[in-house]
């Protein structure tokens, strides 16, 4: 069964915790993608924020984007998957946090970024099926 580091995106940029959302929104449209891992100065993960996050927890809320810091984001410790775990223990992590993206660290240091889509790719249909089940309460 292929590891996360096989199947993963590797290379992925973070948000610095003390960016601002204008900053991570800008960075989000540069790279066409939904998320961002948020790391600290000592390159460590903090969180993960999402287009959803800035929408509902800046915009709506009335918030200024270019005042508010990524870093009000990083709720806690961030759902991950080591990089050498299994795509079983992906499916299983994914379920259990019902979440689509996991990022992938080697260590403590954040190597890449693993998505259903990737898991998708990699697997046969019906693990796949099963989550996307438990992810959208089918």
């Amino acid at each position: 069964m292929p590891t996360a580091r096989e199947i993963m995106t590797p290379n992925a940029e973070c948000v610095n915790a003390d960016e601002s959302i204008l900053d991570a929104a800008e960075k989000m449209r540069r790279l066409d993608v939904g998320s961002l891992p948020i790391c600290g100065t000592d390159d460590r993960l903090k969180g993960m924020l999402t287009d959803r996050d800035i929408v509902v927890k800046v915009l709506a809320a009335g918030k200024e984007p270019k005042a508010t810091r990524a870093g009000d984001f990083a709720q806690g410790e961030a759902v991950t998957i080591g990089a050498d775990d299994d795509a079983a223990e992906i499916l299983r992590t994914m379920a259990s946090h019902q979440v689509r993206r996991l990022p992938v660290i080697d260590g403590h240091r954040l190597v890449g970024i693993v998505a259903l889509a990737d898991v998708a790719r990699a697997l046969p249909d019906r693990p796949v099926g099963d989550l996307v089940d438990a992810l959208t309460g089918d």
